[in-house]
């Protein structure tokens, strides 16, 4: 393969990557479930509703893992008044090192786009939707 031919592979694998992204927030968001969050989508998901949560989780962690049907519930519940995220924390380390995320489930809160909250810990239902009351 010439370097050419691997250059546009390369943009090609891009932009794929960028279309699938895109595809998967807005199919997200539609279904009223967890839009994926990744380094590179983070900035435009924060600014795409007035309210936006971040879960910010791991694959290896059990008490992620314990919140992720609940996170999946509030996402449908507050379907069009708030948008839920999912950041994978080992996949996308960018986010996490810029908010300095120390411990997981760590949920970020933004309203328009700022930082104005974040809860750490796995916790019931009722518990993490009165602490996420307070943001709505």
């Amino acid at each position: 393969m010439s370097e050419d031919d691997e250059e546009i592979e390369k943009i090609r694998r891009r932009k794929m990557e960028k279309i699938m992204r895109e595809k998967t927030s807005v199919s997200a968001h539609e279904m009223n479930t967890p839009v994926e969050v990744t380094d590179s989508n983070f900035n435009e998901v924060i600014k795409s509703s007035r309210i936006v949560v971040i879960d910010c989780w791991a694959q290896w962690c059990p008490p992620c893992r314990m919140m992720a049907p609940i996170v999946d519930e509030l996402a449908r519940e507050y379907a069009g008044k708030v948008l839920f995220g999912k950041l994978n924390v080992d996949e996308n380390q960018r986010i996490p090192a810029e908010y300095q995320i120390m411990s997981i489930p760590t949920f970020l809160i933004f309203r328009e786009g700022i930082l104005v909250g974040r809860i750490v810990g796995a916790m019931p239902k009722k518990a993490l939707e009165q602490k996420l009351a307070q943001y709505f």
